[in-house]
């Protein structure tokens, strides 16, 4: 039998004193349509993030991640206001205001695990399992599942009156919790199609992306050498993309929004690198510069890319000899890496 509904409330209140911005709870089930992210893998969407496939039985039934799973517990921090980025000087690399704080993994998974503690010590016949995106879970159906909001057509889940710029935690448990309202049917974006039309590499169809067409793939999943043909289109971002979220209607800044806040943890540090200091990385500045940030899944030869990329763009728009000679030179260098001195190659060609 399910939980009584005040132990769900009670639940929820402490959600809200650990600080998430949302929370809900809803009942462990396989995904809906489980045909849809098979088709998905099969034409190769996915590209190189190989442990979709490799986790794809756990994916489609959650009891493989935590055995004799009844509930998920569903938790948001927001991350962004929605105001837009100033513009930035030609030579500037940006990163996705995800990442410009604190590591969301341990942030919120310290918070998460504290409240596992929590439960076990009032209910420990049940088990629970603290999980952030590195579990194989697809985490915005179980948040829209749990009311958190609705996944739109940029895949993203988007809260009305908070928009998407969410980063998503969950609590498996054999608890049968009572569940909290579900938005999973929702449908939040109406014929609007601003995150489709301003896609520059045309990487989103209705409620699906192309992620081998995705920046934020590009950028940070995708270990080789980029298409010359997505160059352009990458602008300025030299870790992740932001621009289907600063256009969609529900991230715009309103007395909604601002009364909604953000969590102080992901406060942000810097939107970006100047090009010529990434460029002149070693491994131990990359570390340096990416200590306590999501930004250490991109390894070095994958931001020297990147960066390398975003350089040749700005080439194109800006007399700038001090970042033309630096690609000059890793061109010629031996001791970079094979991508790296292909790409500046590629880059000088087209600049």
């Amino acid at each position: 039998m399910p939980m009584p509904d005040d132990v769900t409330t009670d639940l929820l209140a402490r959600c809200r004193e650990a600080g998430f911005a949302l929370a809900g709870v809803a009942p462990c089930l396989p995904p809906a349509r489980p045909e849809v992210l098979r088709a998905w893998l099969a034409a190769g969407h996915h590209g190189e993030m190989s442990y979709l496939d490799t986790n794809l039985d756990a994916l489609l039934d959650p009891n493989r991640v935590l055995d004799g799973a009844r509930s998920v517990i569903c938790v948001a921090d927001r991350y962004h206001t929605g105001l837009r980025d100033r513009p930035t000087p030609p030579g500037f690399g940006r990163i996705a205001r995800y990442a410009r704080g604190d590591d969301y993994h341990r942030v919120i998974k310290r918070r998460l695990i504290a409240l596992c503690d929590d439960l076990a010590a009032a209910h420990p016949d049940a088990s629970f399992r603290a999980c952030v995106d590195t579990a194989p879970l697809l985490e915005r159906e179980h948040a829209a599942r749990a009311g958190l909001g609705a996944i739109g057509k940029h895949t993203l889940l988007i809260e009305r009156g908070i928009g998407s710029y969410l980063l998503l935690g969950e609590i498996l448990t054999t608890l049968d919790l009572a569940p909290t309202t579900s938005s999973a049917d929702a449908n939040p974006c109406g014929r609007c199609t601003r995150c489709l039309d301003a896609c520059p590499t045309d990487a989103i169809t209705p409620f699906a992306v192309d992620a081998t067409k995705c920046i934020s793939y590009l950028t940070i999943e995708h270990r080789g050498p980029i298409d010359a043909a997505l160059h352009e289109a990458i602008g300025d971002w030299i870790f992740g993309c932001d621009i289907c979220q600063e256009v969609c209607p529900h991230n715009q800044p309103t007395r909604r929004t601002r009364r909604a806040g953000t969590h102080a943890a992901y406060a942000p540090r810097r939107s970006g690198f100047d090009l010529l200091e990434v460029l002149g990385w070693d491994e131990d500045a990359r570390r340096a510069a990416f200590t306590t940030s999501a930004l250490k899944r991109a390894k070095l030869d994958m931001m020297k890319r990147n960066a390398l990329i975003a350089a040749g763009n700005a080439l194109r728009r800006a007399d700038l000899p001090a970042l033309r000679a630096r690609l000059e030179a890793i061109a010629a260098d031996e001791s970079e890496s094979d991508l790296v001195r292909e790409t500046a190659r590629t880059v000088l060609r087209m600049a």
